[in-house]
């Protein structure tokens, strides 16, 4: 009987391997646009610049973990993934508009500026993960 509960372990360890690649594809994507280095300003104690890539990879990960419950395969959950990683770039440069020097901010050490694109990135992330559902 025990084993009858872990049928479902090969699907689980692909969709999870997927999902991990494209968030990982997702953060190489997000820090290359960025014209800040994330990962040195958060090295260097920067709290605006590890809220923003965090909140913008909960923005990605809702859509990604919608695509995963609706998609009819991996190969599905791979293509709305992608679309999921698009949409967030295209938040990262609406969310530029008003804030022009966004990124220079944020490396300022800004918190406001984090929130802003932070919220920006969730506030994409759960309309493209319920538009998913539909």
């Amino acid at each position: 009987m025990e084993f009858q509960s872990l049928a479902g372990l090969p699907a689980f360890l692909l969709y999870v391997i997927v999902a991990g690649v494209l968030i990982a594809a997702y953060i190489f994507v997000y820090t290359w646009i960025t014209p800040h280095d994330e990962f040195a300003l958060i090295r260097s104690n920067v709290p605006g610049a590890a809220l923003a890539l965090g909140m913008s990879t909960i923005g990605f990960a809702l859509p990604l973990t919608s695509a995963i419950g609706h998609a009819n395969d991996v190969v599905d959950m791979t293509i709305w993934g992608v679309i999921a990683l698009i949409v967030q770039v295209i938040a990262y440069y609406l969310a530029r508009m008003p804030l022009p020097d966004l990124s220079q901010r944020i490396a300022a050490g800004e918190l406001g500026p984090a929130i802003w694109l932070g919220s920006a990135s969730v506030t994409a992330g759960l309309i493209n993960a319920a538009s998913m559902s539909t």
